[in-house]
């Protein structure tokens, strides 16, 4: 990146940037707005891609709600996302996970990807 653009964009970063992988399953904390008042919504799903560098890099999470694909698309560094959670971690081999678009049911699983001296364990 451009030195001048990366220090024009340094003031909108995250001062706490938010750690997480392709793959993981996460809940985003997003703020609505409601009138005058603020809200917390969770949206929990699985990290299918990242795109982007600087303050335009943004994540897409996938999830199934009613038996029908939901994707949503956050911007990384948006003061709307308040905070990730990573529940799950799983052992991926891609930088995109399109294929899960085509797939149904427990053929969604990912492999669960434990911490170093543990087994991999498949759900």
């Amino acid at each position: 990146m451009h030195p001048l653009l990366r220090k024009a964009e340094e003031p909108c970063f995250r001062e706490n940037p938010l750690k997480f992988n392709i793959g993981d399953t996460v809940d985003v904390h997003t703020r609505i707005l409601e009138g005058d008042k603020e809200r917390i919504q969770i949206f929990s799903g699985v990290v299918i891609a990242r795109r982007g560098s600087g303050t335009r890099e943004m994540f897409t999470v996938r999830r199934i709600v009613a038996g029908e694909g939901v994707e949503r698309t956050f911007p990384l560094h948006s003061p709307k996302v308040a905070e990730i959670a990573v529940k799950r971690h799983a052992r991926v081999r891609r930088a995109k996970l399109y294929f899960l678009r085509d797939r149904v049911g427990k053929a969604t699983r990912l492999t669960e990807r434990r911490a170093k001296g543990d087994e991999v364990v498949t759900n």
